[in-house]
């Protein structure tokens, strides 16, 4: 028969006792049930494990084997559980990140050495796609997307508001007209953006003095394509086009009046930053430290400019 992992402490303690009766005393047990303890293990091993005497005990050769295991065994099992206990409470191990390349450049990868830099036991991959992974994508551990996000199985934590603006410089607008209503744009220039697999050349519009949102579709065309915001936004400050942008990457050219919002009374759909995560990370320490600090350092920013 095989040795019992409960019977480890046991012998453990016995061996480093003088006799029977003192380890009872240290074990809080009668000295007859140590004695029957002792005596079911040799019956199943079929070994001898101590001599007794009437004061004094030693043990078998068989016995120092046992015990020279028997605290390896259990200090490996207490290193271990150390080593998880630190797990629960400090980030260890490899994080994997993926953002959007224009965001995560600018705002995702400042933050992300920031917490190595606190965490230094975590290592951080972080990739930037132009067609960011599906939610349930086994290949990265977080994902920062853009509006919430519609599968079910995936955790989706808001770490900060956006919106996006239209917008255009004062020379196109002076030159081709200022739109008026969402239709006009179908006849305007329009700088495309495509970023992941949100419907291309499609731009959704509501009225925002409405509470019910009854979004209206134009199809928007234009010269100029690109897959970088910050070459859009570039191009609608040399007055090429219309383009539609996040309001942190265009709020200090509207303040300084180099664009011009078009279409102020109108909103387009949601486009919040999420941190998302599948549900089986959600205990995961790592993931949970990097999704805490992320949205703090976000919150602590009176606005993402």
């Amino acid at each position: 028969m095989r040795i019992q992992a409960s019977e480890l402490p046991f012998f453990v303690a016995l061996a480093a006792s003088a006799s029977l009766s003192a380890a009872a005393r240290d074990l809080g047990i009668t000295t007859a049930a140590v004695s029957r303890r002792l005596s079911q293990m040799e019956a199943r091993l079929g070994l001898a494990l101590v001599t007794r005497s009437s004061r004094r005990m030693s043990l078998t050769p068989e016995g120092s084997v046992l015990l020279e295991h028997a605290r390896r065994i259990l200090d490996d099992i207490e290193l271990l559980d150390a080593t998880l206990s630190h797990a629960r409470t400090a980030p260890q191990g490899l994080l994997r990140i993926n953002a959007t390349l224009g965001f995560g450049r600018i705002h995702v990868a400042p933050i992300v050495a920031a917490f190595v830099a606190q965490h230094p036991e975590v290592d951080v991959q972080l990739q930037l796609s132009a067609h960011p992974p599906s939610f349930t994508s086994d290949e990265f551990d977080v994902c920062i997307r853009f509006g919430m996000p519609p599968e079910a199985r995936v955790i989706a934590r808001r770490l900060a508001l956006n919106r996006r603006l239209l917008c255009a410089s004062p020379r196109y607008l002076a030159q081709f007209g200022t739109p008026l209503q969402p239709q006009d744009l179908a006849r305007h220039r329009c700088i495309g953006i495509r970023q992941g697999h949100d419907a291309y050349g499609t731009w959704r519009l509501a009225n925002a003095r409405t509470s019910r949102r009854n979004w209206t579709a134009v199809k928007v065309r234009g010269a100029l394509t690109t897959n970088d915001g910050e070459i859009a936004v570039s191009w609608a400050l040399a007055g090429h086009g219309v383009v539609l942008r996040a309001e942190w990457d265009v709020r200090r050219y509207l303040r300084s009046g180099r664009l011009i919002e078009v279409l102020p009374g109108y909103v387009t759909p949601d486009a919040n930053v999420y941190a998302v995560y599948a549900q089986r990370h959600q205990k995961t320490v790592r993931v949970r430290a990097f999704v805490d600090f992320i949205a703090a350092a976000f919150a602590e920013l009176p606005a993402i400019a």
